[in-house]
């Protein structure tokens, strides 16, 4: 079989994560070309990972007949447009968290997508954590039971900057994003009601900045199951990502993941080392898992195992989230899901 042949835009830092496990770490792929707006990123991607080709137009990884695939890394904003793009000149996509911040830029890509006939695999990575998949297992072989609750921690180490805030489309549409899908994920069941209490508890320039750094929010699921995300842009011990999961016949839970295994004790206190700090070094086996699925799905034919309507639905629930805490009142996602 030949390989997949692909081209990746944005030369960030996740343009970049993805560059280094495609060629070094992604059996049956071929990276032809890399784009960036900023020339110097484009090129020293390039010449890092022996990527033959740097482009500071995109446009011209769409217009390369040799590329099959296409990975879209570029900021937000360009997401949705990009993908349209992508769809009518044939190429099959990955593309990051979130499709757009809008429903309707959402849709219009998504129906560029179904005209093009390609296919579209999100960026939600977690789903391909090793301890992720085994709560999901669990779950799907009944090994706790009839679900009734889950909780999902998730914690930055340190909030970004204010530059960042600034255009992420706010905490719910940026961080939380990622424990929507796994709550969803997990408990396989969708969520139809969110209840948010958040506020500014981290640093008083993300609330001028019109954001909240500190969340609980409840979901009631479709199946009866109730959950809460407990969200935090700074805990300084490390990047904290925990879920508990309770069940009829027992219950299932995930620790935050460490640099080793050691455990120190003297006559002081038993302590170990802190957990790992972010998330490129939380998620590297994920973040390498979700390719090869790509990948594999394209050449192979398969639907892909993050679709876009798994990029969608998170999105209409970040919305909820929002909406619920600018009206302190329960909001059903069927408010919000036409936009």
């Amino acid at each position: 079989m030949q390989p997949l042949s692909i081209g990746i835009i944005g030369a960030g830092r996740i343009g970049r994560l993805h560059a280094e496990n495609l060629t070094l770490r992604t059996p049956r792929t071929n990276v032809l070309m890399v784009a960036d707006v900023s020339e110097d990123a484009a090129r020293d991607c390039a010449r890092r990972y022996r990527i033959q080709h740097a482009v500071t137009d995109y446009r011209a990884v769409l217009e390369s007949p040799e590329i099959e695939a296409v990975l879209i890394c570029s900021s937000t904003d360009t997401h949705a447009r990009m993908i349209e793009e992508a769809a009518e000149a044939g190429k099959h996509i990955f593309c990051e968290k979130p499709i757009a911040l809008s429903l309707p830029a959402i849709d219009q890509a998504l129906a560029a997508v179904d005209r093009a006939g390609v296919k579209l695999q999100t960026g939600f990575n977690r789903r391909f954590d090793p301890n992720y998949r085994r709560v999901r297992q669990a779950v799907e072989q009944g090994e706790i039971g009839q679900i009734s609750i889950i909780h999902i921690v998730s914690r930055d180490p340190a909030p970004p900057s204010i530059e960042y805030v600034k255009v992420s489309g706010g905490m719910f549409l940026d961080m939380t994003i990622h424990d929507f899908d796994m709550a969803r994920f997990l408990v396989g069941s969708e969520v139809e009601e969110v209840f948010t209490a958040a506020g500014v508890m981290v640093d008083p320039a993300i609330g001028e900045a019109g954001d909240v750094d500190t969340a609980v929010i409840m979901l009631r699921f479709a199946n009866g199951v109730i959950g809460t995300i407990d969200n935090s842009r700074r805990a300084v011990y490390g990047y904290d990502q925990r879920v508990e999961l309770l069940g009829s016949a027992g219950a299932i839970k995930t620790e935050n993941n460490y640099p080793n295994s050691a455990v120190v004790s003297n006559g002081l206190s038993v302590h170990r080392d802190l957990p790992l700090n972010f998330f490129i070094e939380r998620y590297t086996d994920s973040y390498v898992a979700e390719l090869a699925a790509f990948v594999d799905a394209v050449l192979h034919d398969k639907p892909t195992p993050v679709s876009g309507q798994d990029g969608r639905t998170p999105v209409v629930m970040g919305l909820a989230a929002g909406k619920s805490y600018r009206e302190n009142r329960p909001v059903r996602l069927s408010e919000v899901e036409h936009g």
